[in-house]
């Protein structure tokens, strides 16, 4: 490119790359030999209690941000590793336990419960779920499925919360 020092193009796509690849995997959580997605989701704990402190309105601004990062993230990994969904692409699970989480309190309990009944809805994937993630193309296939298990978790655990049982 004119105008540019030389390497400077070449740089900026390798600094891209990194990020896509860290981000995608969780830091690389995604590179776990067993239940890739299990350990991505534990990365979106500590997310989940810096977002909590958050006013909701600034919770939920910052969530929508995160899952249109998320979306971008699936889209750009799934061309860098040559895989539909690649199974070391977990941020999508971190943003699910997001939207599992949103306006729950943070205590260790609605956390754990929060956290297995995430994974329980992301591996079962109820309807709609799983036609997002057959249906929809790209990044946007990658995550909606696991928004939807999210929003299903969190009507759960508010349902739960609301009635006494936590």
């Amino acid at each position: 490119m004119r105008g540019f020092p030389p390497g400077f193009v070449e740089k900026r796509c390798l600094l891209n790359e990194k990020f896509i690849t860290l981000a995608a995997t969780g830091f690389g959580s995604g590179y776990a030999p067993l239940a890739p997605g299990t350990a991505g989701t534990l990365v979106g704990i500590p997310l989940y209690l810096a977002f909590s402190v958050m006013p909701w309105p600034l919770w939920l601004i910052t969530i929508i941000a995160f899952t249109c990062l998320a979306w971008y993230v699936s889209e750009e990994a799934e061309k860098l590793f040559g895989q539909k969904d690649a199974r070391r692409i977990v941020i999508d699970e971190i943003a699910g336990l997001q939207w599992s989480l949103f306006l729950i309190a943070p205590t260790v309990l609605h956390a754990t419960l929060g956290f297995f009944l995430f994974r329980l809805f992301d591996v079962v994937k109820p309807f709609p779920a799983r036609l997002f993630q057959d249906r929809l193309p790209g990044g946007l296939g990658v995550v909606a499925d696991d928004l939807a298990a999210g929003v299903y978790v969190n009507a759960v655990l508010q349902l739960l919360i609301r009635l006494g049982g936590i």
